[in-house]
Parts: C-alpha cells; sequence; structure tokens
C-alpha cells in the first residue's frame, strides 16, 4: 500500500506558524497524508521555542526538525532532551542536548526521521554529515527513511541525495526558503526535492521584510531581522512511499496560499 508524508518547508515568524496552527490540519485531510514532518527552525523568526514548537505538533505535525538555529534560544535545550518529536541536526557534537533521529510506530510500521546539517559554507565545526547518516543507518530497521538535509549549497544537498538513492524512501533539503522545481525519484528509488521552500510571508525576501533584505546588501548597519508581515504561503513536497520496500513511487512539490 502507499503511505504518503508531506514535508513543510521552514515555518518563518508568526506569519508562518499561524499558517500550520490554521491550516495544516485541512491540507493534511485534502492531501490524505499520513505523516507530516515541519522544519520549525525559523518559528521565532532565527530559531524556535518551546511553545512554538509544541504549537506546531499540535496544528498536527509527526515530527519538526531544525538546522543551524537550532541553539539560538536557550530554553530549547532542555526541551530537546524531553521532546523526542522534535529533531536537531544529528552531526552536532554527541553532548549536545536532543537528537537527530526518531522512529516512529505507525499503523504502516516504523518511519524513521534522520534531521542533518550541511558544513559548506553553513556550520564547517559540525561532523560529516555524510559519515553521520552512514552510522545512524547501520542501526535503523525501519523500510521508510526520511532525511531532512539543511544545508545552504544545492550541489551538497543534490550529492547527499545521490549518496542516499536507493537506502533511505526521501531526502529533502530545506535552509534556503526558496522551493525549487526538480521534485524527483532518483534512479534507485529515492524521493528527492533540493529545497522544500518556506512556510511564511508571501511577499517578503526568505521571510524578512523586503526593505531590510536590500538594506543589507546595500551595506546598512546590521539589525535583527524583523520578519515581514501580510498574507502568509505554505510550501513543500508530498512523497507517495511504498509500505513494504521504503521506495518512493512518486514526489510532487506543493504550495498553498
Amino acid at each position: 500500500m502507499a503511505y504518503r508524508v508531506l514535508a513543510v518547508g521552514d515555518t518563518v515568524g508568526s506569519p508562518g506558524l499561524e499558517y500550520i496552527q490554521r491550516r495544516l490540519g485541512a491540507i493534511r485531510r485534502e492531501l490524505n497524508a499520513d505523516f507530516i514532518c515541519v522544519n520549525g527552525e525559523n518559528a521565532n523568526v532565527v530559531g524556535v521555542t518551546p511553545r512554538q514548537a509544541d504549537a506546531i505538533l499540535k496544528a498536527g505535525a509527526d515530527c519538526v526538525t531544525l538546522g543551524n538555529h537550532t541553539w539560538t534560544r536557550w530554553e530549547i535545550q532542555p526541551y530537546l532532551d524531553e521532546e523526542p518529536r522534535v529533531l536537531r541536526p544529528a552531526n552536532y557534537a554527541p553532548q549536545c542536548p536532543g537528537r537527530g533521529l526518531a522512529v516512529f510506530d505507525t499503523p504502516a510500521g516504523e518511519v524513521a526521521v534522520i534531521n542533518l546539517i550541511g558544513r559548506f559554507t553553513l556550520d564547517p565545526n559540525t561532523d560529516s554529515p555524510f559519515l553521520t547518516v552512514d552510522a545512524l543507518l547501520e542501526d535503523v530497521q525501519a523500510k521508510m527513511i526520511l532525511v531532512d538535509f539543511h544545508a545552504e549549497a544545492t550541489s551538497e544537498k543534490i550529492a547527499m541525495g545521490y549518496y542516499l538513492d536507493g537506502r533511505v524512501s526521501a531526502v529533502w533539503g530545506t535552509h534556503t526558503h526558496v522551493q525549487t522545481s526538480d521534485a524527483r525519484i532518483l534512479p534507485k528509488g529515492t524521493g528527492c526535492i533540493t529545497d522544500l521552500g518556506m512556510t511564511g510571508p508571501a511577499e517578503s525576501v526568505i521571510g524578512i521584510k523586503p526593505e531590510q533584505s536590500i538594506g543589507k546588501f546595500l551595506g546598512d548597519v546590521p539589525r535583527r531581522y524583523e520578519c515581514a508581515p501580510g498574507p502568509a504561503k505554505l510550501e513543500g513536497a508530498l512523497f507517495t512511499l511504498d509500505e513494504k520496500s521504503g521506495k518512493c513511487l512518486e514526489v510532487r512539490a506543493v504550495r498553498y496560499k
């Protein structure tokens, strides 16, 4: 039987969080999604609080993944040890709070989710995401395995897709907040998209007020990011998996306004 996974792009600020709270349930029903994974690391614009992560879970997400802003809010650290459904990148140092792998029991069997962060121009002090995922997969028995690769370079994200092709069900990229047009099934059966996009203000520069982003490129004095106002959008991808083999049968990008 087919198992449908909805991966939702980075939630940005209160517009993104409010959109998740208001619309995720209806979108789940419309897409007939069995499992939802939401990247939540920008729910506080930069970082996420425990309350915001809880709100995403309450709205219908089965799992929340994070990224390079994981440690921006100090209060998230004990929370990550307490809430197994919220993951931080697995290739952070082992003494860091939380976990980067979770296995969920579902009516269709186990679903494993792995969260990784890239090193190229993003966080070179982390362990290799390629070697980290190798080690994690040695102990994963689930047929359906999902990977959120939070990385800057499209080349690194595409490379991860091919590296894991045939070993996991789906690999999607997060972090750049711009949905790519390359949703596809790789030669050995892994569904892949370079970046899901974002869930946040539709009229913005990756979620931030356009004038602030323009000012940054013009050399203005740095200041705290301000989330753009106005209507929000949700972007992501829907992966249809074979429950028995774990292979991807279909993948398509989704976008809602």
